[in-house]
């Protein structure tokens, strides 16, 4: 979980790009969609798996802040 600085630096970028949480969090989802696009060999299996992975956590973190 995030610590309470962490989370102010989130909610802080959040608000300097003008966009929501929903938008950021969707703007991730295609991030991770285009990741699917990368050629052959390009980056290694594990770290694409790695950036999803981090990048599914701030996404589910973003929708719950939303819940909130």
């Amino acid at each position: 979980m995030l610590n309470k600085e962490k989370q102010d630096f989130l909610s802080e970028l959040i608000d300097s790009s003008c966009i929501s949480s929903e938008e950021l969090a969707e703007c991730l989802d295609m991030g991770i969609e285009m990741l699917f696009f990368i050629e052959e060999d390009t980056f290694d299996r594990k770290d694409i798996q790695n950036v999803i992975f981090v990048i599914r956590r701030v996404i589910n973190a973003l929708r719950k802040e939303k819940e909130c």
